[in-house]
């Protein structure tokens, strides 16, 4: 007969129970209160197993769940807080997304399992796990999963996880690295130890030795090797567990398989004074082993240390604006709106404008151009940047948590969890090679075994060491992460990681002309005035028909204002040079004022807006005939031949304008090395004007006069005839044909539309960096094909010797340790 509970106590092990509408099970349809995560557990494992009956036998409470686990729930559950997930989670719509920094990630095999287990998750929508950095990129919907579950199941197959922080990061990886050192530092000095051992038997330098002491030097040497196999090659172990664990296998299973057995051997061995023991083998495989894996321990900190330092430049305290009084506060508190000074030597601490003062900026952080930057009243700053003159007062545009930096390193991590196809079909391939190299070493023992061969067992150990892939699975993720770290330097934005492989395969560069081509500071070279119709809006305003083009410019400047086109600024900058009209102060005031409504901007074409009881329309000629009531020829007009910009109120043509770009700096030299692709330019400016564009950098193709929907069409059409396209571009009508080419490129101050719509993003304004990248992107691929090549070849290569028995354990350790040394080697030479 079973034994009654209180209502106020579990359920389960009958202890009080403070809140029993935290945790509860649903025992036959009945709801039932639980203590602890502990007690739930196991409660819900009785009920999923069908042994609901235990509780209506049982004679007393059982003992109380695992005390730990609800120790690490508590723990954990403080991350669910959401004034504490406002520092590290980022809202995407209905999902959120946080980066975690991992602990115990050992190769990429860990990866695969982390990824595997935690999308088998209700509620989980991403997860990439970045090797190299050590960091887990995870999206989830909070409707159905929690982030202390998340935490939780990844503590529960062994890798301890915290939202990723720079110092945080940083103390990880120095723990990391002590522990290293320590496994390394005691199997080196145990090694050679019991190398001297064995080589004075090997080659009997210390005479004849009788059997009595070469047992006890076989004693002493295993005495000296069991530190190395239970403390140094621990993490081989733990990483082979949590891959069994998972129901999969790892490139640290037959390493496991290799030390553990030959490990137990020598023991037999030593006990029982017969056979062979290989002591020496063990410790040098492990030496090896852990001096190859420390190598890409340091080689990953050094690709990744470039990422994280971006983030510590940005300060921790600010000069804030309150109640008349600059008070120093820390910088994640600020929030939009708030004002900052920042002195001379200082750090910005958050995006912002300047609304007061003028200095030189270094951004080198961003952009990798270490020459300063001339920025006033109305410029943006960046977090991160250094104020190396004047004192300064910044308006914060975005909180530290969406600074430009922050956001460069999320959309890196974005980028690295979309992996290159010959990523993927590495990581395939590593696991199929682990189980072909364990079907391999099974038929080889069999084989000996049945050939009445007494080193069967050793030739397996060897065919074991030899064959571990590890440098098969180190082949893509180390060369990706140096390209990733050497584009930081460059100022370079992946904003995703298989860009990289498709930049590879492009036929066809396809540049938008101004802004990319050119600097985009227009200036207007000409004017040609409808002159009776500017003397009757001169009429019209009360106005001498003497200043009928500084009303035309003036009018012209209050509508392109309002439009983020880079041609907008050529005629606010006109209408200042020309200077305020001879008017009382209080005519130029209301002229100053005038009310502009039911403005309209097609992207790409013009601007359109009423202005008192005139409809007014700015743009290019198409545009213009597009918007007036009747059908007009501005091609009849002589004298606007060649104007790209008109000027139209009702249904008249007020004026004309010349509006001409200059070539940026770099341009024509980065054509000369881009001689092996076809370029295009494909403007909406007209075409005679980027025809002599054109003319000047030697680019044949040209098209004129696309709207955004022309250009978008022209890369469709492009890519119908299998042409592989690559689109550069910087403004708002360049963000349809950026989303729809095969690889995009948004160039210098583009503008956030352009930025979102791109693929990569040049942080630094010069051209010169697309040649950097294209270079980049081919020497990539090329280490990784060395990589593949060289960890298939090495492994094809050494079996026969390995399955013959001509490669003793401590050579193929060797080999297979020189392999994975080489591979990480040649990737690091990516970053020169």
């Amino acid at each position: 007969m079973s034994i009654n509970i209180a209502e106020d106590c579990c359920f389960h092990c009958g202890l009080p129970n403070e809140d029993a509408q935290k945790y509860q099970v649903v025992i036959n349809d009945v709801p039932h209160a639980m203590c602890c995560p502990g007690c739930q557990a196991v409660a819900q494992a009785i009920v999923d197993n069908g042994l609901v009956n235990y509780y209506e036998f049982r004679t007393e409470p059982a003992a109380r769940g695992d005390s730990a686990l609800s120790n690490t729930m508590a723990q954990l559950s403080v991350y669910d807080e959401p004034d504490l997930q406002e520092e590290f989670v980022f809202d995407q719509g209905k999902h959120k997304q946080i980066q975690l920094t991992v602990e115990g990630i050992t190769c990429a095999a860990c990866g695969w399992l982390i990824e595997k287990q935690l999308a088998k998750l209700k509620g989980i929508k991403q997860v990439s796990v970045n090797v190299s950095a050590r960091r887990a990129l995870i999206s989830w919907q909070p409707d159905q999963i929690k982030l202390s579950e998340i935490l939780s199941r990844l503590k529960s197959i062994g890798y301890e996880s915290l939202p990723f922080q720079p110092d945080t990061h940083e103390a990880s990886y120095k723990k990391e690295h002590k522990a290293f050192l320590k496994k390394l530092g005691l199997a080196g000095i145990m090694t050679m130890q019991v190398m001297m051992l064995a080589m004075g038997q090997y080659f009997d330098i210390f005479g004849n030795i009788d059997d009595d002491a070469i047992s006890y030097f076989n004693a002493v040497s295993l005495l000296l090797t069991t530190p190395v196999v239970l403390y140094s090659g621990s993490i081989f172990y733990i990483s082979a567990l949590k891959a069994v664990q998972a129901k999969t296998v790892n490139m640290d299973v037959p390493v496991t398989i290799a030390i553990v057995a030959t490990y137990i051997a020598g023991v037999l061995a030593v006990n029982k004074n017969t056979g062979e023991v290989y002591f020496e083998s063990i410790c040098m495989f492990v030496f090896f082993l852990l001096i190859s894996r420390f190598l890409e321990h340091r080689s990953r900190h050094r690709a990744s240390l470039i990422s994280s330092n971006m983030l510590k430049l940005i300060p921790i305290t600010a000069n804030r604006l309150e109640n008349s009084i600059w008070k120093s506060v820390l910088a994640k508190q600020l929030i939009k709106g708030d004002m900052v000074i920042v002195k001379p030597g200082e750090s910005v601490p958050v995006d912002g404008y300047i609304t007061e003062g003028k200095s030189l900026f270094d951004e080198s952080m961003l952009t990798g151009e270490f020459e300063p930057v001339t920025k006033s009243v109305g410029d943006k700053v960046y977090a991160g940047s250094l104020n190396q003159q004047g004192s300064i007062i910044v308006k914060v545009s975005a909180s530290v948590k969406h600074a430009m930096m922050n956001q460069i390193l999320r959309l890196q991590e974005n980028a690295l969890a979309n992996k290159p196809k010959v990523a993927a079909v590495a990581d395939k391939l590593s696991r199929f090679f682990v189980i072909i190299v364990l079907a391999v070493a099974i038929a080889t023992y069999l084989f000996w075994y049945y050939q009445g061969s007494e080193h069967a067992f050793w030739i397996t150990i060897s065919v074991l060491v030899a064959t571990c892939p590890c440098a098969l699975g180190l082949a893509t993720p180390s060369a990706l992460t140096c390209a990733m770290a050497k584009l930081n330097q460059l100022g370079i934005l992946l904003k995703r990681a298989d860009a990289l492989e498709q930049i590879t395969g492009i036929s066809d560069i396809v540049f938008d002309k101004t802004g990319t081509l050119t600097k985009g500071e227009f200036s207007i070279q000409k004017t040609w005035l409808n002159e009776s119709f500017s003397n009757e809006l001169c009429d019209t305003f009360g106005l001498p028909h003497t200043t009928n083009e500084q009303l035309v410019m003036h009018l012209a400047s209050i509508i392109e204002m309002r439009s983020e086109h880079p041609i907008a600024k050529a005629f606010v900058d006109a209408n200042q040079k020309l200077g305020p009209l001879s008017l009382s102060q209080k005519k130029w005031q209301a002229l100053k004022d005038i009310n502009v409504t039911n403005l309209n901007i097609e992207i790409g074409k013009g601007v359109s807006s009423n202005i008192y009881h005139y409809q007014c329309h700015i743009g290019s000629k198409k545009f213009i005939q597009e918007k007036l009531d009747r059908v007009l020829q501005i091609d009849d007009i002589t004298a606007l031949k060649g104007a790209n910009v008109i000027f139209a109120m009702g249904n008249q043509v007020l004026a004309g304008f010349w509006v001409t770009d200059t070539l940026a700096d770099d341009v024509t030299e980065t054509l000369k090395q881009l001689k092996a692709f076809k370029t295009t330019i494909l403007s909406g400016d007209t075409q005679a004007n980027a025809e002599i564009i054109a003319k000047q950098l030697g680019i044949n193709n040209v098209i004129g006069d696309s709207s955004p929907a022309q250009k978008l069409d022209y890369v469709n059409n492009m890519q119908k005839i299998n042409a592989k396209t690559l689109m550069l571009g910087d403004g708002i009508n360049d963000a349809p044909v950026l989303a729809a080419a095969d690889v995009s490129i948004a160039v210098g101050n583009a503008s956030d539309l352009a930025k979102n719509a791109a693929d990569v993003v040049l942080l630094n304004p010069k051209l010169n960096m697309l040649s950097h990248l294209i270079n980049l992107a081919f020497a990539t691929k090329r280490k990784i094909k060395q990589n593949i090549a060289w960890a298939l070849g090495y492994n094809i290569l050494v079996i026969p010797f390995a399955v013959l028995g001509l490669l003793t354990p401590w050579q193929a350790a060797l080999g297979m340790s020189l392999s994975s040394i080489i591979v990480v080697y040649n990737s690091t030479r990516l970053m020169r």
